[in-house]
């Protein structure tokens, strides 16, 4: 190893003073990973994290609104051609009631996610005008795919607040390798590129431990977000889906997802960085670890349960039977067991 690089936890501590890091240097903290490295990430974000947020754990109500698709990307068990795939779309007085009980459960931040091109962006910004005049104190997040620039700006005049855009890699061959060729690694980057500029709060993120991944790609993807500066970043463990071409390969695990979740806290210390269900689903603590570490929110479902398993991104989904209250009561109970509380706020990144 190149002495002027160091070590993995040496660059860990230069990375919670504030250093930027090279490529190479992310690299070698990722390649670094073990017990001890985790560790000493984790209590380095806890502290940042805590420094800036507190121990307040921000609330987002996820709804589904549908799992039509357009695209077919090769991990994802909503892609067009996935036969097995029971489709569904929700009406927007289904989508208002999710909103309505969210609210009265203390949601202040509502996410409308769905397949790419399931409304029309007439039918989008319809739907988020209705919910805007209805919730004025809430934040509303679309996460809804690739448009051009002018549908973004609509979405946006309409009352949207934040675009949620997983670019999945940063890495163009590795993008190519997860997609087929009607998708485009320039395009998506164009598209968080509008999404900033027109003035959304923007969250972009990556899968880990899909098929093909290195050391060198999950670097790129940290030294993205270092140069990109989102408001968020959305990780979690790469977990196949039935009747896609990844069905057989292995998932991510808690372990890495977790590790980078701080390694992204110390990289960007006021991220919005979720603890997500897909940690939960490959650990049954999973979303405790990932708060550990330097996360601050948490994402439960307010789509209704006769849905919930038909919004299949990857199997054995947990949550999918526990109505939006029970989902709220449980992740209350859960965070408050480790120290933290869930807080009634759109939970807005601090500059």
């Amino acid at each position: 190893m190149d002495k002027k690089t160091g070590t993995a936890a040496e660059l860990i501590g230069r990375l919670a003073a504030g250093e930027r890091l090279s490529l190479d240097e992310y690299r070698v903290i990722i390649e670094g990973q073990n017990e001890k490295t985790r560790a000493v990430a984790a209590s380095l974000a806890d502290k940042v994290r805590t420094e800036i947020y507190g121990r307040d754990i921000y609330l987002r109500g996820l709804i589904e609104i549908g799992n039509y698709c357009r695209n077919d990307c090769f991990y994802c068990g909503i892609r067009k051609s996935n036969k097995k795939c029971d489709r569904y779309k929700l009406t927007k007085a289904e989508i208002m009631d999710c909103c309505r009980e969210g609210y009265s459960l203390g949601y202040r931040t509502f996410v409308l996610q769905g397949g790419e091109g399931i409304f029309s962006v007439d039918e989008i910004c319809e739907l988020v005008s209705s919910v805007h005049s209805a919730y004025p104190d809430c934040a509303i997040t679309l996460s809804l795919g690739e448009y051009p620039r002018e549908d973004y700006a609509r979405m946006f005049e309409a009352g949207a607040d934040r675009y949620l855009l997983r670019h999945e890699t940063a890495d163009r061959e590795h993008y190519e390798k997860l997609h087929p060729p009607s998708m485009s690694f320039d395009n998506r980057m164009r598209c968080l590129r509008d999404l900033k500029e027109i003035g959304f709060q923007v969250g972009c993120g990556f899968m880990v431990g899909s098929p093909f991944q290195t050391s060198l790609t999950l670097a790129k993807d940290l030294k993205f977000v270092a140069d990109f500066r989102p408001d968020m970043c959305g990780i979690g463990p790469f977990i196949p889906a039935a009747g896609t071409p990844f069905e057989n390969e292995p998932p991510g695990t808690a372990e890495q997802t977790v590790y980078l979740l701080s390694l992204l806290r110390l990289t960007q210390p006021n991220l919005l960085l979720p603890s997500t269900t897909a940690l939960g689903t490959v650990d049954p603590d999973g979303r405790e670890m990932g708060i550990l570490a330097g996360a601050n929110v948490v994402m439960p479902n307010l789509s209704p349960v006769a849905v919930r398993n038909k919004y299949s991104l990857y199997d054995n989904k947990i949550c999918t039977g526990e109505e939006s209250a029970q989902c709220a009561v449980c992740l209350e109970r859960r965070m408050n067991s480790i120290g933290y509380r869930i807080v009634s706020s759109r939970g807005d990144i601090i500059k």
